[in-house]
C-alpha cells in the first residue's frame, strides 16, 4: 500500500500548529498589501496633489512677471528659476503667438542646477509636458509648459514612505511571530485531549478494560470523552456478562453431563444394570439438558437480533388455560396446588413464545414452592394492557435480589436460591420482545408474585375454553386441587 505524502504523515498537532501558523502569516500579508495598497493610492493623490500645487506657484509668478513688465520679459521671468530647480520640472514660457520667451533650458544656473537637484533627490527624467494658460484680464496671453520627473519622489516623501513600509514589514514579522507560537500553544491544547483519548483506546484495544478519559471541559471534546467512557464501559460490562456467561454456562452443562456419565458409565462397569430407573433417569437428565440449551438458544436469538414472533391475535386465557392443564401433572407430583382465575383476554403475539413464557414461571414456582403450596394464575386487564399474574405462597423474594431477578445466570442469596438462572431471563427477554413488560415482587403475606403486561389486540367476544378437555382441574380460587408431593428434580 503506497504511502501518503510526508505532510499527510505528520500528526494531527503539527498540521493544525502549521495551518494555524501560515494562515496567521497569510493572514498578516495579505492586511499589510491592502494597507499597502491603500496608503499606496492615498499617498500617489498627495504627492500629485502637492505638484500641482507647484504648478500653480509656477503659473502664478509667471502671470505675476507679466502683470509687473506689462508684457513678457525674459528677464523678468529669470526669477522662475529658483522655484523650477526646487520641483525638478522643465518650465518653458510662450507668447500669444506661440513663440518661446523663456526656458529653463535657457537658463546655464537653471540646467545645471536642475542636474543636479534631480540627482541629489534621486528623481528620474521628466515626462511629458503640460500645457497651462496664462490668462489676464481674463485674455490668455500666453501659456506654460511644465514637464515633470515620472519616477522617483522628493527626498522628504521618499524617507516617509520607506519608513511607512518598514513599520508595516516589521508588523508583518511581529505577526508572524506571534501567529508561530500561538498556532503551536493553541494545537498543544486542542490535540492533548485527542492523545489521551487515543491512550485510553490503545489500552482499552489492549485489554485493559479499566481504561477512561480523563476530560474537564464540556466542550466537543469532553462529550467524546463521555461517549467513550459510556462505550467502555459497556464494553467493560459486556466483557464481564461474557466470561460470567461462559463460565455459568460451563457450570450448568457439567451437572447433567456428569450425571449422565457416571451412570453410563457404572452400566458399562457392570456396576449397575440398565433398569428402567436407571433409563428413566437419564432421559430425565437429558431432558433437562435440552430445556437448558433450549432456553441459551433463546437468550442467544434475542442478543443477535435475529428474534423472530409469528404475530397474531391470540385469545390468552385458552393459551394459558391449555399451558396450565399440561403441566398439572408436574404439580400434583409435587404435592402443589395450581388453580385459575382466567378473562377472557386477546393479546397480539406468538402463542409458542407466550407459552414459552408461562412455561418458565410455573416451572420457576415448582423449583421454589414447597410441598403442599398453591400457585395461582391470574388473568385480567390493568393499564390498558393485558395482566398475566403468576402468585405463589412459597418463600418471598429478598428485597436485595428483585432488581436482579430477571438478569441471566443470577442465583438469588434469599430463600428462593438454585436453578440455573436462565429461565427468568428468557421470560424478560420475550416478554420485551412483545412489546410489554414483567415485574417481579412479594405478597404481602408471604410468596412471589410475577406480573406480565402485555399489550392487547382488537377483540371481539370470545369463549375462554372451547374445549372443556382443556379446562383446569381447578378453574378459579374457590376450586383448589391439592395433591401429595412426589419427587422432581
Amino acid at each position: 500500500m503506497p504511502r501518503p505524502p510526508t505532510l499527510l504523515r505528520r500528526s494531527f498537532g503539527t498540521r493544525l500548529a502549521l495551518t494555524l501558523a501560515l494562515t496567521g502569516v497569510g493572514g498578516a500579508l495579505l492586511a499589510a498589501l491592502l494597507v499597502n495598497l491603500a496608503f499606496q493610492s492615498r499617498f500617489d493623490s498627495f504627492v500629485s496633489q502637492q505638484q500641482q500645487g507647484r504648478e500653480d506657484q509656477l503659473l502664478a509668478v509667471v502671470t505675476a512677471s507679466y502683470v509687473d513688465a506689462g508684457g513678457w520679459d525674459a528677464q523678468a521671468l529669470s526669477t522662475l528659476a529658483p522655484a523650477a530647480i526646487m520641483t525638478g520640472a522643465e518650465v518653458t514660457v510662450y507668447d500669444e503667438a506661440g513663440q518661446r520667451i523663456w526656458s529653463t533650458a535657457d537658463s546655464a544656473m537653471g540646467a545645471e542646477m536642475g542636474q543636479r537637484h534631480q540627482q541629489m533627490m534621486g528623481l528620474g527624467p521628466v515626462g511629458e509636458a503640460r500645457q497651462l494658460p496664462v490668462v489676464v484680464a481674463g485674455q490668455q496671453v500666453g501659456t506654460m509648459t511644465v514637464a515633470v520627473p515620472q519616477d522617483g519622489l522628493p527626498s522628504g516623501e521618499q524617507e516617509f514612505l520607506t519608513s511607512v513600509n518598514q513599520l508595516l514589514l516589521g508588523a508583518v514579522a511581529l505577526a508572524g511571530t506571534v501567529a508561530v507560537v500561538a498556532g503551536a500553544l493553541l494545537a498543544r491544547r486542542a490535540t492533548k485531549p485527542i492523545s489521551q483519548l487515543t491512550a485510553a483506546a490503545r489500552g482499552l484495544a489492549a485489554g485493559d478494560r479499566s481504561r477512561r478519559a480523563e476530560f474537564a471541559a464540556a466542550d466537543e471534546f469532553g462529550q467524546l470523552a463521555t461517549a467513550f467512557n459510556t462505550m467502555a464501559d459497556t464494553v467493560e460490562r459486556e466483557d464481564q456478562v461474557r466470561r460470567s456467561f461462559a463460565a455459568d454456562v460451563a457450570h450448568e452443562l457439567r451437572t447433567p453431563l456428569a450425571i449422565l456419565r457416571s451412570q453410563i458409565e457404572a452400566v458399562q462397569d457392570g456396576l449397575a444394570d440398565p433398569s428402567p430407573a436407571v433409563l428413566a433417569s437419564l432421559h430425565e437428565e437429558t431432558v433437562r439438558l435440552g430445556r437448558l440449551v433450549g432456553d441459551l438458544e433463546t437468550m442467544t436469538s434475542a442478543d443477535a437480533a435475529g428474534f423472530h414472533l409469528e404475530l397474531q391475535p391470540v385469545p390468552l386465557a385458552d393459551l394459558v388455560a391449555t399451558t396450565a392443564a399440561g403441566m398439572q401433572d408436574r404439580f400434583t407430583g409435587a404435592g402443589l396446588t395450581l388453580q385459575s382465575d382466567l378473562e377472557s383476554v386477546i393479546v397480539t403475539g406468538d402463542a409458542d413464545r407466550l407459552t414459552q413464557i408461562l412455561t418458565n414461571l410455573l416451572t420457576n414456582a415448582l423449583k421454589f414452592v414447597p410441598h403442599g403450596g398453591r400457585v395461582t394464575v391470574a388473568l385480567d386487564q390493568a393499564e390498558g394492557m393485558a395482566r398475566l399474574q403468576v402468585s405463589d405462597d412459597g418463600p418471598g423474594i429478598d428485597p436485595e435480589d428483585r432488581a436482579h431477578v430477571f438478569d441471566r445466570f443470577f442465583r438469588g442469596r434469599g430463600p428462593r436460591v438454585g436453578g440455573s438462572g436462565v429461565g427468568l431471563a428468557v421470560v424478560d427477554e420475550l416478554v420485551r420482545a412483545h412489546g410489554g413488560r414483567v415485574t417481579a415482587d412479594s405478597m404481602p403475606g408471604g410468596g412471589a408474585r410475577f406480573t406480565v403486561l402485555l399489550p392487547q389486540a382488537a377483540s371481539k367476544p370470545h369463549t375462554v375454553f372451547t374445549n372443556p378437555s382443556q379446562q383446569l382441574p381447578t378453574v378459579d380460587v374457590k376450586q383448589a386441587v391439592h395433591v401429595d408431593r412426589g419427587e422432581h428434580s
